[in-house]
Parts: structure tokens; sequence; C-alpha cells
């Protein structure tokens, strides 16, 4: 799941995670940058070894292996859903604070300019007392040269008029200080408010999180074991309903040099645990992972993955080359990279390694590409 930091989904089947890392990892179509072959039917995974002790039927009452596949799969999708809250949460946080201290500029700048004004206005006014004040008819009887009088009040008209403005200004700049007090306080409620949503969808994150890992942490490890197969089982069948919709029919779109050296970097993480919230080097989240590979490639995409929907560019399936991002589920909660061959890497969620998978095992949403 995509986020500053992210809790997010599964493995890809056996035998198209070792058929897709020895394509990647012995790299001629990467660094060649020939197109990509076109996905072949995914081979199933293979059946477990057969333990040595059949498994226990469950209780009655009890839930199969199966079910708590499903409640654990569940429970990480809504961690992802609160790390998209989350992620709205700290980017309005991080927006609203920048524009606090924009408003402070603002507010510096205009104190800086009512002083200058104040200043100008007292050298208006201390000009009009040298001048004694009189009224202009009296300072026409009293003059000797009325020409320099008419020229004086002209330069006299001039000044009040300066004056006028000066002061129209001063109270503009004045009404200006009192908005930005207005709004960098309304600024800062809200800034309030979203780090006490930030907080709250936190705590459910790790709540989520813990209740995910404590249902597995109860399943032996022949249980575990199974429970994996049963993820790759599940996510073979999607990926092949997937594919027999011909969706990759015609896509065979070539790396660029920038696609490969993301792709590189993505698939030389495999075997790293996902932790939430981690950018590397020696974890990620689905997030991370993507923004990090970008970023060895020489390229800065946004952080979440709900970030890298919005504002990169779509492009369609049948266009799809390997550096491309998927995002999966409605809320775009998770998001992995196009390596060719129907096959993708990703970080998937707590408890699993980063690792290749079909590209088709989890609902797409859209395909967005950094390097457009």
């Amino acid at each position: 799941m995509g986020t500053v930091k992210r809790a997010s989904r599964r493995h890809g089947a056996s035998a198209l995670t070792v058929l897709c890392a020895m394509a990647i990892l012995t790299a001629p179509a990467i660094a060649g940058g020939t197109a990509y072959a076109a996905p072949a039917a995914p081979v199933p995974p293979p059946a477990p070894s057969a333990p040595a002790t059949p498994p226990a039927t469950p209780a009655p009452g009890a839930k199969s292996l199966e079910q708590i596949r499903k409640d654990i799969e569940g429970l990480y999708r809504q961690a992802g859903s609160a790390t998209d809250a989350y992620n709205l949460a700290e980017s309005e946080t991080k927006a609203q604070s920048e524009r606090i201290v924009e408003i402070a500029k603002l507010v510096v700048a205009g104190q800086d300019r009512i002083s200058g004004l104040k200043s100008r206005a007292g050298a208006a006014a201390r000009a009009q007392y040298r001048s004694g004040g009189l009224p202009p008819g009296a300072q026409l009887a009293l003059s000797d040269s009325p020409s320099q009088f008419l020229d004086g009040a002209n330069r006299l008209r001039q000044g009040e008029k300066a004056t006028t403005d000066l002061l129209s200004e001063l109270n503009r700049t004045q009404a200006d200080l009192e908005r930005y007090a207005k709004d960098a306080g309304a600024l800062w409620q809200k800034m309030e408010e979203n780090r006490t949503k930030q907080e709250a969808a936190k705590k459910e994150i790790e709540g989520k999180i813990k209740a995910a890992e404590e249902l597995e942490n109860k399943l032996e490890a022949e249980e575990k074991a199974r429970l994996l197969q049963l993820e790759q089982e599940a996510q073979y069948k999607a990926q092949t309903q997937w594919l027999s919709t011909g969706a990759l029919k015609d896509a065979k779109g070539s790396a660029t040099d920038a696609g490969k050296r993301a792709v590189q970097f993505a698939t030389a993480q495999m075997g790293k645990p996902y932790v939430w919230g981690a950018t590397g080097p020696g974890s990620y989240d689905c997030s991370g992972l993507t923004s990090q590979a970008w970023l060895a490639a020489g390229k800065g995409i946004p952080r979440t993955s709900q970030e890298q929907l919005r504002l990169l560019p779509k492009v369609a399936m049948k266009d799809i080359r390997p550096g491309d991002l998927i995002i999966y589920w409605d809320d775009a909660s998770h998001v992995a990279m196009y390596v060719g061959d129907g096959a993708m890497v990703h970080a998937p969620r707590p408890g699993r390694n980063v690792t290749m998978a079909g590209v088709g095992s989890m609902p797409i949403k859209a395909v967005v590409r950094p390097d457009a």
C-alpha cells in the first residue's frame, strides 16, 4: 500500500517469480533495451511436499486456513485504507505548514512596509509644520512673489495627494496584516486537526497490522507454509484470469534507459523485508520501493501511491513498458513496478519480502509513467 508510510499486498506465483527473477537478474533484456516478449500462460505453483503428519481437521466452529488467509488479507486492506487517510492528512498538514511560513514572510514584509510608510508620513507632517500651517489665502497675501506662491501651492497639492495616497497604502497594508493573521490562525487550526487525524490513522494502521500479525503468529510452521501457498494460489488464479482477457496481448513496449535503471534497482531489493513507512536501504513499503527506484534512476517522483496516481501521467495497459508503475485497488493503496513479461516487482505487505508477482494478481486501478 502507498504511503509516506505504507502497508501493502501479496506474493506472486512461485514459478512466475522464479522465471521473472531469472529474466531480470540475468538482465539482457533490461540492459540491452529490447522489447519484452509477450507473457506466456502462467505456470501453477508447485504442490508442497506432503507433511510428515496430515494437517489437523479444524475443530467445530474454528476457522479454516483459507478463512484465516482472507481475514489477514482483509486486515491489511483496512490498514491500506487507513494509510490513504494518513497520507491525505500528512500532505494537507505539510501544505498548511508551508502556507503558514509564506504568511509569516508576508507579515514581516508588511511590517517593514508599514515602518517605511510611517517614516514618510512623519516627514510629510514635519514639512507641513515648517510651512507654518497658514491657510492658502494668507500665504498668498504674505508672499513677495505670487508666481512663486502658485508654484509652491501646486507642489503643496501634489504633496497633499502623496500624503493621502501614503495614508491609504498604510491602511491597506494594515488590513493585509490583519487578514494574514486571520488566515494563519485558520490554517493553524486545520493543521492541528489534520495532525489529530494523522495520529488516529496511524494508530488504526498499527492496530490492523498488529491484529494480522497476531493471527499469523498463532499458526504452526506448516500452517504458515500452507498459508503462503494459499496466497500464491489465489494470485495465480487472478493472474490466469487476467491474462485470459488479452490485456497484455499487444504490449511490446521497451524500457527507456531510466526505466532500465529503475527496474534494476527495484529487482536488486528482492528479499528485503516490507516495513510500513520504510524507504530503504534495508527495508521498504510499496511506494517507498517505487519512489526510491526512480530516484536511483535520476527521476524524483511522489512518495505515496495515491500521489503517484494523481500526479504521474497515465498510460493504457497496451502501452505498458518496464519501469511503469501499476496502481492497485480502488483506493490506490498499493503500487508495484512493471518489469516485463507480465510480471511486476513490489513490497507486498508486513511479513513478506520484496518479490515478483503477476501483474494481474491484484485488482488494477491504473498504470502511470514516471518518465513520460
